[in-house]
């Protein structure tokens, strides 16, 4: 170095994060992307989690058309696929939640989040990556499921549109079960909590449409059973494929769902925090 320069003049080495700014959306994006295919490869390499995401929905359905098919169609009048799949569907992506919460836990407690914390990586990535990651769970999950239902009988009468359409709804109100069972998992001290959101989507798929038609329920839990997050993903993915109302039903997914969202965004986001820099 040429004696009295002025060090200040040398171009300095500076950390990624820096570089970009820590609210730069390139720098979210790609910390984002590369957390979501950290997570995506941890569940590829565990077969619990792969049974779970395509084996036990596919068993559950086959199981489900068995008992009651035959008898959701006479009364209906139309195939119980139509229902039963996407009942399923909503009952994957939700399960998948608590088990993400549960793996939230288990990383907070082992002081991974910690580590994390301290990269040079956007602090949002952490939890969105995590969302993300069960968007595509959902799809996958939602895929197979309509495999088998193709194998079982499952027809598209609206075309590609329509298939397309199907495969996406559920993540509407799958993500938003995941941020909240998220918010649960970073306050919560026994995985007992946590585990318990797994109750909310038994009660949710034994009072929906998806299960049996809403004439079917006594007259007092109808409102409740027609206007629930599962029903009205049923009536939608229905309406994609068999024909039915879809915008109304769907706007009121999206509502239920941007609900859930706005109420445990703070509160996550607090959490999150407060969990990653624990130890």
């Amino acid at each position: 170095m040429i004696a009295g320069a002025d060090v200040r003049a040398v171009p300095q080495p500076t950390p990624e994060r820096w570089t970009y700014g820590e609210g730069a959306s390139i720098l979210l994006r790609r910390n984002t992307l590369l957390l979501t295919g950290r997570i995506i490869k941890r569940w590829l390499r565990d077969p619990a989690t792969l049974a779970e995401t395509a084996l036990v929905p596919v068993a559950f359905l086959v199981t489900l058309d068995i008992v009651l098919g035959d008898g959701i169609t006479r009364i209906a009048g139309y195939d119980a696929l139509y229902g039963s799949v996407p009942l399923v569907a909503m009952v994957a992506a939700t399960q998948g939640a608590t088990v993400g919460g549960l793996g939230v836990m288990r990383e907070r407690d082992e002081g991974l989040l910690a580590r994390l914390w301290v990269l040079p990586v956007h602090r949002a990535s952490g939890v969105l990556s995590r969302l993300l990651a069960e968007a595509l769970r959902i799809v996958v999950a939602t895929a197979v499921l309509t495999i088998a239902g193709v194998v079982m009988g499952l027809r598209f009468e609206n075309g590609v549109l329509g298939a397309v359409g199907w495969l996406l709804v559920p993540v509407a109100f799958g993500v938003a079960f995941s941020v909240a069972v998220l918010t649960v998992a970073v306050y919560a001290a026994q995985t007992i909590v946590v585990e318990a959101t797994a109750l909310v989507s038994g009660l949710c798929m034994f009072f929906c449409t998806g299960f049996v038609p809403l004439d079917q329920y006594p007259k007092a839990l109808r409102p409740i059973v027609e206007h629930q997050p599962f029903s009205l993903t049923v009536e939608a993915m229905r309406g994609l494929a068999h024909g039915g109302a879809v915008f109304g039903p769907l706007v009121e997914l999206l509502a239920w769902s941007v609900g859930v969202v706005v109420v445990c965004a703070v509160p996550l986001a607090i959490g999150y925090r407060k969990a990653s820099r624990r130890g």
